[in-house]
């Protein structure tokens, strides 16, 4: 009778255990889908397409950056600068210019309005040839943390310097990029585990302060 007791005893106590464990994994698993779900989310190809162009053509230039503007019909105007901590770079002619919070596009329209008494040819081109600036990476990789890349880095890239993903716990087919846009925050769900199979797909690069989040792989045991 006593050692029945004890039996009993022993199965509910196990029984109650999973069940405990099983509902602490879904209150993770759920808290972590919570955090996710308060951005909005895409898997559209398009937008990913549009998402995962190389940043330095469409960036937010900063100081520190190294930016190279060229005239074509004007060689000896050519100049290559690193944007000071005004915010400004100094061009011959006209003088002090403004080139932080300005993409390149911009920074190439204005130019062009500066110099239009000077070029025959209208055209400006102002290239960026170094940017640094921070991502971070959490969730089941080696080292999460933040990154500073002076180069376009990609997610993988940026997983990669994290020390790679935790072969144990990571999700590689669900990794998201948090991304701040237009005052919001959006989701890009990428499937990484198709470039590590070796697999031909588009690479992602990140953009200035975007979270990589790689998600654990779910299960109740």
């Amino acid at each position: 009778m006593e050692t029945r007791n004890v039996t009993v005893g022993q199965r509910v106590h196990g029984s109650w255990a999973g069940k405990r464990s099983a509902a602490l994994k879904w209150a993770a698993f759920a808290a972590g889908a919570f955090l996710l779900a308060a951005c909005s989310s895409t898997n559209d190809a398009g937008a990913l397409t549009q998402a995962a162009s190389s940043p330095l053509a469409s960036q937010t230039l900063r100081s520190g950056d190294v930016v190279k503007v060229s005239f074509p019909g004007s060689p000896t105007l050519n100049t290559t600068q690193t944007i000071r901590p005004d915010g400004r770079i100094s061009m011959e002619i006209v003088g002090e210019v403004m080139a932080a919070g300005l993409t390149p596009s911009d920074l190439e329209k204005d130019l062009l309005q500066r110099y239009s008494g000077q070029l025959v040819d209208k055209e400006v081109t102002v290239t960026v040839v170094s940017s640094s600036f921070p991502v971070f990476v959490s969730g089941a990789v080696i080292k999460p943390g933040k990154i500073d890349s002076d180069h376009p880095i990609t997610a993988l890239e940026a997983v990669m310097e994290a020390g790679g993903f935790d072969a144990e716990r990571a999700d590689t087919r669900a990794v998201v990029v948090i991304r701040e846009e237009d005052g919001r925050s959006k989701n890009y769900t990428l499937n990484l585990q198709r470039v590590l199979d070796g697999k031909s797909t588009e690479s992602f690069y990140l953009r200035p302060s975007d979270i990589i989040y790689v998600p654990q792989r779910f299960s109740w045991f």
